[in-house]
């Protein structure tokens, strides 16, 4: 047998079972996408594999589905189907032969480590940036953390230096480009990325399934005392798309994993340094998405659609997304936070409690900033049938929408601990709440207030996902609950080549 340990061709043959075989059951037809889905009408096709995932597979609904479609590496010839378990192999078979975007599979086994250096040390802080500190660097903004001085102690200048070095160093490191028409899916359950952060940029057609994806620890994580009260920036997501389109991410489980934001370095007001940015960022005009069977958990920035409210100009009229059948656990925000796109949000699990002690989810209700469903800037949220549970002392409906200085909301069926529940309502509360906030702000200040304080909440989003591609949603919250503890994340389907 070939070592794994070297990049190499992998020959179309079948292989077993992973931990876990989906088998069909009263869902039927929701093996691939954890609903009855149709490609848009008229074709009616069968679902993707029969609870196989296979090289050929394409996107059977919600956007990625639209237009051209997605099949990330389908049709790729023998030479450029791989199978990797190191971060240089990776590298080598996204490279292609000197063809990055011709059609490639790459299957991944074993876990792939992105502080892997090419001897097969697994780098650290101090790798990057020998002599950096957490604690001097925290100093030099002053005992509450307020303003950055090179003068505070005279070792702040080289601690700021060696924080940008590190984060530089750490950048070239860990960053996995995907090229357009690749699929990377994992060879087995068991197969996955820690310390990885995984660009999809200025790409099309891609698709990412049945993997394990821990977020990467930013070592070099940014202390911005201007960003609200103060706040830890770090650079680096799980997985982000940027400027690309037509991306499919499947039983793919997304999580900190071993390194939870409370066992961080202690920062300022008692609280830890947040050393995780985002787990799935789409941004920048990414188009055309869909995010299907997959698991989001423990973790703080979730999903960010669209990184600022002034880039009309590349996100507008972009970000079609669809997330459907989804779990989203202990997430405390962005179950996505959606600037502009027209976004569909079908049949999902939230989960969350405000006594998790990890992750706890402190609502607007309760004073906190935690929900999971976020209405930004010119967003166009289409919510249908999704199931809440938010349980623990204070617990209520609030978490499941706040209205960011969007205005355009609609939920059609969704249920909150089992019962039905108005998120419309909801999140016209929070809108109207931050909005009369804004104007009371700018007539303390005698600035001239936001234009969007200028406008009225409504239900009406300017479009129907039903017009796009063909779906049939669960109508039960147990259904929904049981598809999403059963049959979402890797190692649900079997991988067949």
């Amino acid at each position: 047998m070939t070592s794994l340990n070297t990049l190499r061709p992998f020959p179309s043959m079948q292989r077993g079972l992973p931990r876990l075989a989906m088998i069909a059951t009263s869902l039927g037809c929701a093996l691939a996408v954890g609903l009855s889905v149709a490609a848009p009408a008229p074709a009616t096709p069968a679902p993707t594999g029969g609870g196989t995932i296979r090289a050929d597979d394409a996107a059977p609904a919600g956007w990625a589905a639209v237009g051209s479609g997605t099949n990330g590496g389908a049709g790729a010839p023998a030479a450029n189907t791989y199978e990797v378990n190191t971060l240089a192999g990776l590298k080598a078979a996204l490279a292609n032969h000197g063809e990055p975007s011709a059609p490639k599979v790459v299957y991944v086994r074993g876990t792939i480590d992105g502080n892997q250096a090419p001897d097969g040390r697994i780098l650290g802080e101090q790798d990057y940036a020998s002599g950096y500190d957490i604690t001097k660097y925290m100093s030099c903004f002053g005992p509450e953390g307020r303003v950055w001085s090179d003068q505070t102690f005279d070792y702040c200048k080289k601690q700021r230096q060696l924080r940008q070095t590190g984060s530089n160093n750490m950048k070239r490191q860990i960053e996995i480009s995907i090229p357009s028409n690749t699929t990377l899916v994992g060879a087995d359950g068991g197969a996955g990325f820690v310390g990885a952060n995984i660009v999809i940029l200025n790409a099309s057609n891609v698709v990412i399934r049945n993997l394990s994806i821990e977020a990467p620890v930013d070592f070099f994580t940014t202390w911005s005392p201007d960003d609200g009260d103060g706040a830890w920036n770090a650079r680096f997501d799980a997985v982000s798309s940027v400027t690309s389109h037509h991306v499919w991410i499947d039983h793919v489980q997304f999580s900190d994993g071993r390194f939870p934001d409370a066992e961080a370095p202690m920062g300022f007001r008692g609280k830890p340094a947040n050393r995780h940015d985002g787990l799935l960022d789409l941004k920048d005009g990414t188009d055309f998405v869909t995010v299907s069977n997959s698991r989001l958990s423990n973790h703080d920035k979730t999903m960010l659609l669209g990184s600022g409210d002034e880039h009309v100009d590349k996100d507008g009229g972009k970000l079609h997304v669809t997330y459907i059948g989804n779990l989203f656990e202990n997430i405390q925000q962005r179950g996505p936070r959606v600037r502009f796109g027209e976004v569909h949000v079908v049949n999902n699990y939230f989960v969350g409690s405000t006594d998790n002690p990890d992750y706890p989810m402190i609502s607007e209700g309760q004073g906190g900033h935690s929900y999971f469903l976020g209405a930004g800037y010119e967003s166009r949220i289409f919510s249908e049938r999704n199931a809440f549970e938010y349980t623990g002392p204070g617990a209520d409906q609030s978490v499941m929408v706040s209205s960011y200085n969007g205005n355009r909301f609609s939920d059609t069926g969704s249920w909150f601990n089992g019962a039905e529940a108005d998120l419309n309502a909801i999140a016209r509360a929070s809108f109207d709440h931050h909005r009369a906030q804004a104007l009371a702000e700018a007539e303390e200040t005698g600035t001239i207030a936001p234009d969007w304080t200028g406008w009225d909440f409504t239900t009406d989003v300017g479009w129907n996902p039903a017009d796009a591609y063909a779906y049939k949603a669960f109508t039960t919250p147990a259904a929904v609950k049981n598809h999403a503890l059963q049959f979402t994340g890797p190692g649900v389907l079997r991988v067949q080549r």
